[in-house]
């Protein structure tokens, strides 16, 4: 499995170098990211909210078991079956522990839901520095293709007729060094 892990590694360290040399898009990414745990962040709030619901309603239920139980014990205490008496309290010391465990349950899903609560705000707080490093990242392009535009046209270097995105040339040459260098992470492999 080295060769795989070797390979990995190779493949991280060039899209790590690739992003360095794109910041712009290195900002995009870790924005991705973020949205991602936003998303899982908030999935497993509402899980955890569906479990506390779940748990809730399984202890009122218990609780009203237990209250029958109770009264069981009080009526055959009354009628002088104490052997029914013994059962049914043993019965609700039972149901007693069952709702023990469920209320930890809950609590845990309680603690988890404030958790999940605090690493949303964490991860929308990130998120909202990252986009502002992105607004500033497109202010300082925007003003260096300003100085870059400012530049060639003292030269009377005139691009506005040239739309780079529309000329077939650019393209094709973009296919082709992009071809190249994936020959080129194949031969280094």
């Amino acid at each position: 499995m080295s060769i795989f892990d070797d390979f990995s590694r190779f493949l991280e360290t060039r899209l790590e170098e690739f992003l360095k040399n794109n910041p712009h898009l290195e900002l995009q990414a870790l924005l991705e990211q973020l949205r991602e745990q936003e998303e899982q962040a908030l999935k497993l709030i509402l899980e955890q909210e569906g479990e506390k619901k779940r748990l809730e309603t399984e202890i009122l239920s218990l609780a009203e078991e237990i209250q029958s139980w109770h009264k069981r014990v009080a009526k055959a205490q009354a009628a002088g079956r104490l052997d029914l008496a013994q059962r049914a309290q043993e019965r609700e010391a039972t149901l007693l522990r069952q709702g023990n465990q469920l209320w930890g349950q809950m609590e845990g899903a309680k603690q988890q839901i404030a958790q999940g609560k605090t690493l949303l705000q964490q991860i929308r707080l990130r998120k909202q520095e990252l986009q502002t490093k992105a607004r500033q990242a497109q202010t300082t392009q925007a003003q260096s293709n300003y100085d870059t535009k400012g530049w060639n046209e003292s030269l009377n270097f005139n691009y506005s007729n040239y739309n780079k995105s529309a000329d077939p040339l650019e393209a094709e040459f973009q296919k082709w060094e992009l071809d190249d260098e994936l020959d080129a992470l194949k031969r280094d492999l």
